[in-house]
């Protein structure tokens, strides 16, 4: 689908050169043209007049003074810095242009036709006048010296099998006849034919082709020969083959040309001398004759110069062809028409070795052409007209579209073909978006051809169908009609003759004016000729273009593009400079393309394919060089790029990694872009998706989703790119089109969720605007089967987070409007509603959809909706049968699930309706059904209920059933524990109330949940059982009011008060069990030893006053707070002693840690900022000691029970001296003895009161001071053992906003060096005083 295009053409004319022309080579100095003449050599350069060195051969009488002599061949070579130059005479030079020294390396003497140097320069083959082959080396030492024509075949000769004889083997559509014909004789050559021989090597130069008539037959031959000059194959006897020849340099074909009866072709050898291929010139038989055929260097181009044969009174004129082949088919790309003047005649022709595409041609006066094609893809640059997407592809004299909107169409068919008088040089599309379809098309005769769309008055015989319409078929696609054709005269005078092709970049304008560029007066200058349609003037044989005006542009113009969008024209020069020519203005000028920075654009490289869009809302210039690479404007984005299109917002390419990738440009900048293309996009990203390996973008179809990719051999392959089907789907959403999206999603797999998750407007939530349009969307897709796969497929994620987050805009800030709703159930109900609404008849298959697509699913609904279609008197027509709605809920639900709903219903005709169509045995279920039938109604559906395990309902249906089946009932409740809901169905009055109320309460004992048992005991009235309850969860006052409810006498009060009171004895709840003792069984004594053994010094001092025993204050009171006091001392001593051991060890820990960590510093962190946090976490030399030395201490640990967790908790840190973590165990037991001595500050308070009350002030002041000291030794160390250092750290800020670069990294670092410590942040936090608490007494100060 690509046409060959014409970058650049140039060349030079020399007058001062003597002689004609009669062949050349290229120098290797770049653009240097080597010219042999019958006097010399000539040296020409293209931009100069004149020659810039020559070297004369007459001189040392190589040739001869008058002008008769002539040289066959002409070689660089850049190695011996000289050229070598054959004569025909025999002589092989070698001339030195610097110098002008010329020296003869070897003489023949029956002369020279020939001399062919190898591609490496290695070998030369030269053919003599005697008919022989001469292969020399490069310093001209002859290796071998061989006849043209041999008998033999040579070395790749057939083997021949022994299968019989030609006549009796099959002979396939020739039949039988064939066996018996006579081969026929193989005809001459023709008699335009020269007579010498042809030589073309292969690519890699391991052989070499010779073409020679053959002196017996007088046909021409081609024989094989290897570098050593051995004969390898010689070809078949061919009639009229003709003198051109040339290997195909990737090596698989020689191609020649050849006179058949009927038409002229050019034909393919392979090396075995076997036909393979062949296509047909477009002249009539003896119409031309083919002087020379060309391959370029890659193999895709073949080059043609043909002549015309039937020539009177004037010199023939010249042609040069360029053909390519794409799905094996031939296509003439281009043609160039060379007048019939005798110095425009043809001497020879060159593909450049090194530029692929770049053409050399040398005419006979002096005159010196060069031309720069490249590949490009010709296609309407529309996108909203409609004729979109039209590709133009040029063979020959046609021009064949394909319209990719109605059909993808594979070359080298085509939707229709424009049929044109003369060889087609350029097509171009309009650039107005309204009219894209219209075409120009550029013929080798200068005129431009018109074809525009529309209502064509005339039937247009030049346009025709290709694969579309024919056979009594009718074609959707309209085609164009030949509106004007004008001529194109630029020319400033009419002695000026146009080089062919002189005009290139065809460009179609908005306002049906068209741009042309062509060759200025200088060599490296082109001027813009801006062309309108002037009125046709009466009696000229044809209309002109007006010439607007001429734009002289400084510099060679290689790429033109007009934006269709824009409408801005960008001009790429060959130094890469990006000019702007403002065409709108009242008199066009040409001004510097400018980037946002106001800096003029230039591209680094020379960029084959242009185009022009917005990335951000800047109008910027996109370039593609021929080696990939890829430029924004000037800025490089990627180097493996083979083929780019934009298209609306959208930028596509292909790359070389064969993945074809797509990118939104409205919100991406261009280095968010460079970043796209260098990194690697996830696999599964909508941007990107793999191809076949060489495929390139033709074309991207507007308002659709489809990328048409061609491969390399020529077919074609249609993808829809994910982020295409994904903009396309939102614009149909936005327009609330849902049936159009819904096709597409549906065809393309996209999730059909995408329909309700994708939110157009973002100021309502998503699910609004699905909701408001739900009839619009059920009327828009108007098909049940369309609305059931919707229904079926909802999910209740949100499928803009988590499968197309690029559909996510600003909606996922959004509050879900129905949050105590789950998606999938409020869609149901909406689409259910709203299609009972429009015709619950039509919609009933999508409504039992949506009752079974719920959670939990709502089949009795369904299944009573079926059962009323069923019942159904009047049967609609357009209704469907409850036959068919069943049939279809067993497709969507389970059958054996579907028959237990069923059953649930109570209805038995749904039960055999459903189980007829299960595969259930009637033996099974009709017994069971009529047994059922059999019951009174209540027990009926209990049984029913009990069978499908709906419990709760069976109860309910069971205690309608009366007292006879209370056992039952009573029974179900404990296998099942619904006591709950059993205890609803009775009133509380009533024995079953009672009974039920008894067997849970026992239930509950036998879980130990003894205070609820209690409670339900005492509610239903069974008090006995409650009081035990109650003892069992202790709670006395509860069982007292028990025991009065049963009416117990005082001694069983009294002796069940005294139980009670030794159980909270044993709990340690001395205030409680004296309570008991005091007043129920009167017994105060005990009460006050179990107070004063319990601490309650005020409340025993009440009881003694109040029964007057003033005997116990003596006796018990006063020697238990003077044994409280003792201990008090004892214990605040203890914990003095070792809160100041622990202080000064660690004290000791912390040195030790400070060294290590400097040490640890000099060995692996240079710079460590945080060294703190290494103060906490070991106190041994080194991490790896460490570790070493205490992975294993816990392994034993099992953690079974949070409680051995705890353990292996308190384990961890270690006090034992060395242990990895002592530091934190010592900060642990620091902190636990401020926290036990702050907690018996409030105890000792009481006791100082009551000490003071008996006298014993010493003792009180002992005990207060001694606290004191306790308390401000603690106070005044605890800056000293929590540093503030330690704190911080406890909080551990690795990230956040304060730390740096390097802080992290030393922290990640130290991490990795330290194992993981302190998981309890208490232990580093510095425990608080109660400084409210008020606990000394002023008179004992």
């Amino acid at each position: 689908m690509r046409n060959l295009r014409l970058l650049r053409a140039g060349g030079c004319r020399s007058t001062a050169a003597k002689g004609t022309p009669q062949c050349f080579c290229l120098g290797a100095e770049s653009g240097a043209v080597l010219v042999g003449s019958q006097y010399g050599l000539v040296e020409m350069r293209p931009g100069e007049s004149s020659v810039s060195r020559e070297v004369s051969l007459t001189v040392d009488g190589f040739l001869p003074e008058d002008g008769s002599g002539c040289i066959v061949g002409v070689e660089d070579l850049p190695e011996q810095e000289s050229v070598c130059v054959a004569t025909a005479a025999g002589d092989i030079l070698l001339c030195n242009l610097s110098t002008e020294q010329v020296e003869c390396v070897g003489s023949v003497d029956s002369g020279l036709s020939v001399m062919s140097w190898s591609p490496d320069q290695e070998l030369v083959l030269l053919a003599t006048g005697q008919q022989t082959l001469i292969m020399m080396t490069r310093d001209f030492e002859p290796i071998t010296e061989k006849q043209i024509h041999q008998d033999e075949f040579g070395e790749g000769k057939f083997v021949a099998l022994g299968w019989g004889k030609k006549e009796t083997q099959f002979h396939g559509s020739e039949g039988k006849q064939a066996a018996h014909r006579k081969q026929t004789e193989v005809l001459p050559a023709s008699a335009w034919d020269d007579g010498k021989p042809r030589v073309t090597w292969r690519g890699d130069g391991q052989f070499v082709a010779v073409s020679a008539v053959c002196p017996e037959t007088g046909a021409r031959k081609v024989r094989v020969w290897s570098r050593e000059l051995v004969l390898q194959s010689t070809s078949e006897p061919i009639s009229g083959l003709e003198q051109a020849l040339s290997w195909k340099p990737s090596g698989n074909l020689i191609a020649s040309t050849q006179e058949k009866p009927n038409r002229h072709d050019v034909v393919f050898l392979e090396k075995n001398g076997l036909l393979h291929g062949e296509f047909t010139l477009p002249f009539q038989k003896g119409q031309v004759k083919v002087k020379e055929m060309l391959w370029n260097a890659d193999s895709t181009i073949l080059a043609i110069w043909l002549e015309d044969l039937k020539v009177e009174n004037s010199n023939p004129k010249t042609y040069v062809q360029l053909w390519t082949t794409g799905n094996y088919h031939w296509y003439l790309k281009q043609s160039l028409h060379f007048s019939s003047l005798e110095e425009n005649q043809l001497v020879s022709l060159l593909w450049d070795r090194e530029n692929l595409y770049r053409l050399h041609i040398l005419c006979q006066g002096w005159h010196y052409l060069f031309y720069d094609w490249h590949w490009t893809t010709d296609h309407g640059l529309g996108e909203n007209s409609q004729h979109m997407a039209n590709v133009a592809v040029i063979d020959g004299d046609k021009v064949l579209v394909t319209a990719f909107q109605h059909a993808v169409v594979p070359p080298p068919m085509c939707t229709y073909e424009l049929q044109l008088q003369q060889a087609v040089n350029q097509v171009a599309f309009h650039t107005d978006p309204k009219h894209s379809g219209d075409m120009v098309v550029l013929d080798a005769d200068n005129r431009i051809s018109v074809y525009r769309y529309g209502q064509s008055t005339v039937n247009d015989s030049s346009v025709k169908f290709g694969a579309v319409g024919q056979n009594g078929f009718k074609a959707a696609v309209e085609i164009p009609y030949l509106d004007k054709t004008y001529r194109v005269d630029v020319s400033s005078s009419s002695s000026d003759v146009m080089n062919p092709l002189g005009l290139r970049f065809l460009t179609w304008l908005p306002d049906d004016s068209f741009l042309v560029v062509g060759q200025g007066q200088h060599a490296a200058q082109s001027v813009l000729h801006h062309l309108t349609a002037m009125p046709h003037v009466a009696g000229a044989e044809e209309e002109c273009l007006n010439l607007r005006l001429s734009v002289p542009v400084d510099g060679e113009v290689i790429s033109l593009y007009c934006s269709p969008v824009t409408k801005t024209v960008a001009l790429q020069l060959t130094d890469g400079r990006i000019l702007k020519y403002l065409w709108e203005a009242s008199t066009p000028v040409l001004e510097p393309w400018q980037s946002s920075s106001s800096s003029a654009v230039q591209f680094p490289y020379r960029c084959v394919q242009t185009s022009i869009t917005r990335i951000s809302g800047e109008e910027v210039i996109l370039g593609l060089t021929d080696r990939c690479r890829f430029f924004v404007n000037d800025i490089e984005v990627a180097s493996n790029i083979t083929s780019f299109a934009t298209y609306n917002e959208f930028l596509l390419v292909t790359t070389n990694s064969h993945t074809c990738q797509c990118f939104c440009l409205k919100n991406l900048s261009v280095k968010a872009l460079q970043a796209s293309l260098s990194s690697a996009a996830a696999p599964n990203s909508e941007t990107l998706r793999k191809v076949e390996r060489g495929s390139r973008i033709v074309t991207v179809v507007p308002q659709d989703t489809k990328v048409v990719l061609q491969m390399p051999r020529g077919n074609l392959e249609t993808i829809h790119h994910r982020a295409l089907v994904l903009a396309q789907i939102r614009k149909w959403l936005d327009r609330l089109m849902f049936k159009e999206a819904f096709l597409c999603m549906r065809k393309l797999r996209v999730n059909l969720n995408l329909l309700y998750d994708y939110n157009p407007k973002a100021s309502l939530p998503s699910s609004l605007v699905f909701l408001e349009n739900t009839e619009t969307f059920i009327r828009q897709i108007d098909s049940v089967n369309y609305i059931n796969l919707f229904v079926t497929e909802l999910k209740e994620e949100d499928f803009t987070k988590s499968m197309y987050p690029s559909l996510n805009g600003s909606s996922n800030s959004q509050p879900p409007q129905h949050p105590d709703q789950k998606k999938v159930n409020l869609i149901c109900d909406v689409m259910r509603v709203a299609m009972e609404h429009i015709d619950p008849q039509k919609y009933c298959l999508s409504i039992l959809t949506a009752h079974v697509k719920k959670s939990p699913p709502e089949l009795e609904i369904a299944l009573q909706k079926v059962h009323d279609l069923r019942e159904s008197i009047t049967p609609d027509v357009q209704a469907v049968s409850a036959e068919e709605a069943l049939k279809y809920l067993l497709f969507l639900v389970d059958v054996n699930e579907l028959y237990d709903y069923s059953l649930g219903t109570y209805d038995f005709d749904l039960v055999v309706m459903v189980a007829e169509k299960s595969q259930k045995d009637p033996k099974e279920y009709l017994p069971f059904l009529n047994t059922l039938r059999k019951m009174e109604t209540n027990y009926q559906r209990y049984t029913i209920d009990r069978h499908l395990k709906r419990y709760a309902k069976a109860l309910g249906h069971l205690s309608k059933c009366g007292p006879e089946h209370f056992s039952e009932l009573l029974n179900l409740v404990k296998d099942q524990n619904l006591y709950s809901e059993a205890l609803k169905l009775y009133p509380s009055s009533t024995q079953e109330y009672k009974d039920i109320s008894e067997a849970y309460g026992e239930y509950l004992t036998q879980q130990q949940l003894y205070e609820q048992a209690a409670l339900i005991f005492a509610r239903a009235g069974i008090f006995a059982k409650a009081l035990d309850a109650f003892q069992s969860s202790g709670s006395w006052q509860q069982a007292l009011c028990m025991a009065s409810r049963l009416g117990y006498t005082k001694d069983k009060l009294s002796s069940l008060a005294r139980s009670m009171a030794g159980k909270l004895v044993e709990q340690r709840k001395y205030a409680e069990a004296a309570i008991l003792l005091e007043q129920y069984t009167e017994d105060y004594e005990e009460a006050v030893l179990l107070l004063l053994e319990g601490a309650f010094w005020e409340e025993a001092l009440r009881l003694i006053h109040k029964y007057d025993r003033l005997d116990i204050l003596e006796t018990n009171l006063k020697p238990a707070i003077l044994e409280a006091q003792k201990s008090q001392l004892i214990f605040l001593d203890s914990q003095k002693t070792a809160f100041l051991r622990h202080k000064s060890r660690l004290q000791v820990v912390r040195e030790l840690k400070e060294k290590a960590c400097e040490n640890l510093q000099d060995y692996d962190v240079p710079n460590c900022p945080e060294s703190e946090l290494f103060s906490e976490t070991s106190s041994v030399v080194t991490a790896s000691d460490m570790n070493s030395k205490y992975t294993h201490s816990n392994s034993r640990i099992s953690a079974r029970s949070s409680k051995n967790r705890r353990k292996a908790e308190r384990k961890r840190y270690s006090l034992k001296e060395g242990s990895p973590f002592e530091d934190i165990a010592l900060l642990e037991v620091l902190g636990e003895s401020v926290r036990a001595v702050e907690t018996v500050k409030g105890e000792i308070h009481i006791l100082l009161k009551q000490l003071v009350l008996f006298g014993y002030d010493e003792q009180a002041g002992a005990l207060q001071q001694v606290l004191e000291e306790v308390l401000q030794l603690m106070v005044a160390s605890v800056p000293e053992i929590w540093t503030p250092d330690l704190q911080q750290s406890s909080v551990s800020l690795v990230l956040g906003p304060n730390s740096t670069a390097n802080s992290i990294m030393a922290a990640y670092q130290q991490k990795r060096m330290m194992p993981s410590v302190v998981q309890d942040p208490e232990v580093l936090t510095p425990p608080k005083f109660n400084k409210n608490l008020q606990w000394k007494l002023h008179l004992l100060q």
